[in-house]
């Protein structure tokens, strides 16, 4: 083994939980702060609890809260619409009704042509 490249092991490592439980073990350094040990580990406890790092629990439920009530939202806007928007056309309808309109365009237009002075003079 090269000399001077290996960190330095300490045999007593004392590891601090943020419970208040402490523990020795080995490491390259001579103390460690954790969040969660065994003991106070819901696994290893029984018990049922959140572990909340920097309000990131609060935030998910709150995202989760604005989610359902955009959900809800878009879900009211669908149904406005449908009741707005009124009984659907046939494919068959909307062409009569185009060409509906582009005969009353072409009248319109033919009127027009013929009160012109020079359809007057012809």
């Amino acid at each position: 083994m090269k000399t001077g490249i290996h960190p330095q092991w300490h045999h007593d490592c004392v590891v601090t939980c943020g419970c208040g439980n402490t523990f020795v073990t080995g490491s390259i350094s001579p103390t460690l702060k954790v969040d969660i040990c065994g003991a106070c580990h819901p696994f290893f406890t029984g018990e049922m609890k959140f572990v909340d790092r920097q309000g990131r629990v609060d935030r998910f439920v709150q995202k989760m809260k604005a989610a359902e009530q955009n959900k809800q939202v878009k879900a009211l806007k669908a149904a406005k619409q449908l009741v707005n928007k009124g009984p659907a056309k046939s494919y068959q309808d909307i062409l009569r009704e185009q060409q509906n309109n582009l005969r009353r365009q072409a009248a319109s237009f033919a009127k027009t042509s013929d009160s012109s002075p020079v359809a007057q003079a012809k």
